[in-house]
């Protein structure tokens, strides 16, 4: 059963973020603005938060799950690279010098 669950892609890339804060921002103002309209035409403030939370329950529907249009610009990532510092012993390094202001 767990398996399922680790089998699921978490991530998602820096233009799928963007795109993701865009449609969420353009689907709260969208159901704001609607919600506002309707509520005061039914002179029902109720009215315009039940339309701002679906539009709210919509847009986390959209954008919180990693969607496969979230993910369409992977990272490339460096190949891992041998470092030499281990070679160093802590006496080799210089000590950092801080300036007196």
């Amino acid at each position: 059963m767990l398996d399922v669950f680790r089998s699921i892609p978490t991530q998602m890339d820096y233009k799928g973020q963007k795109l993701a804060e865009q449609i969420f921002q353009g689907i709260i103002l969208v159901s704001a603005v609607i919600g506002f309209i309707f509520g005061y035409v039914t002179e029902q403030f109720g009215w315009t938060v039940y339309i701002v939370m679906a539009g709210f329950a919509l847009s986390c529907l959209l954008t919180l799950p990693p969607w496969p249009m979230y993910r369409r610009n992977p990272l490339k990532w460096l190949p891992v690279q041998e470092s030499g510092t281990e070679d160093k012993k802590p006496a080799d390094r210089k000590p950092k010098r801080h300036s007196k202001s």
